[in-house]
């Protein structure tokens, strides 16, 4: 398969840096940037991650087509829910940010500030980039590398391998939901066409609904009398097939993600031990 057109969820580890990482480097390098995104408010730590996880995503050369989609959803739900927040209460960034520097007089009764404008450029960010970085960590892993991340860090191995064949089935569920409603196409039965109005092509695709949750039943019973032939469980520890030797890229990385988790301390002990009168930062405060 060529790279510029790999699936969204992979089964086959490409040839890219990232790619050829093993799954404990993958599962702790995204763990170190989710949860530092998820401790911080800060726009110099944020945006220096945008920036890497951009880069990074841009490295494993994905289907763009598909990315710009994604990530154009993610963007116009994140503006239509800032919209929200400011409709509902306009100085909420000030509250965060600290200050209150009138921008623009919108009408009688609204206003935009400086603060509350800077707050919504770090929340759309955060947001932005919390994307990019699971985006990428999904492009470049496969299931079984998410298997064996897991298990590295102590996760017990059934739930291991329960989160990776949900992700290992995704592209078959989204298959046969293909193969079902072409099947019902074929049958007469008008799922796309513009003839049709909105609520009645609705209704028919949720139709779909019922044959595919009948085939994913029948898969699930197939791999768990499969699991229980090969005598899965039995045992309290075991390898995957997918995890090989650290690499001199795996030390590398091992390096950036230990400066992360300090960096995440960092954060962390600040907000908890030495916290400021704001919780969002601004250059101008």
């Amino acid at each position: 398969m060529e790279l510029t057109k790999r699936l969204f969820i992979n089964v086959i580890p490409g040839t890219t840096f990232l790619d050829r990482l093993t799954g404990r480097t993958k599962v702790r390098l995204f763990l170190a940037f989710i949860l530092l995104l998820i401790a911080t408010w800060d726009m110099r730590i944020i945006l220096p991650i945008f920036v890497v996880s951009l880069v990074g995503l841009a490295s494993i050369r994905p289907n763009w087509r598909l990315m710009a989609g994604l990530a154009g959803f993610i963007a116009l739900t994140n503006l239509f829910n800032l919209l929200l927040i400011w409709l509902v209460e306009q100085g909420y960034g000030d509250t965060l940010v600290g200050g209150s520097h009138v921008l623009v007089h919108v009408g009688r009764h609204y206003v935009l500030t400086a603060e509350t404008l800077w707050y919504f450029a770090v929340r759309f960010l955060k947001f932005m980039a919390t994307f990019l970085v699971s985006i990428t960590f999904i492009q470049s892993i496969t299931p079984s590398e998410i298997a064996a991340g897991l298990y590295a860090l102590h996760v017990p191995y059934k739930v291991a391998t329960i989160v990776s064949i949900a992700f290992r089935y995704i592209p078959e569920i989204t298959r046969d939901f293909s193969d079902i409603k072409i099947s019902m196409q074929a049958r007469g039965m008008e799922l796309d066409s513009r003839k049709t109005n909105l609520f009645k092509r609705l209704k028919q695709n949720i139709v779909i609904l019922v044959p595919l949750i009948i085939v994913s039943f029948d898969r699930i019973g197939n791999i768990a009398n499969a699991m229980d032939l090969r005598g899965y469980g039995n045992g309290k520890t075991r390898t995957y097939y997918s995890e090989h030797e650290m690499t001199p890229r795996d030390h590398k990385m091992r390096v950036c993600y230990t400066l992360l988790y300090v960096a995440l301390a960092a954060v962390l002990v600040g907000r908890i031990f030495f916290p400021g009168p704001y919780v969002v930062w601004a250059p101008w405060i």
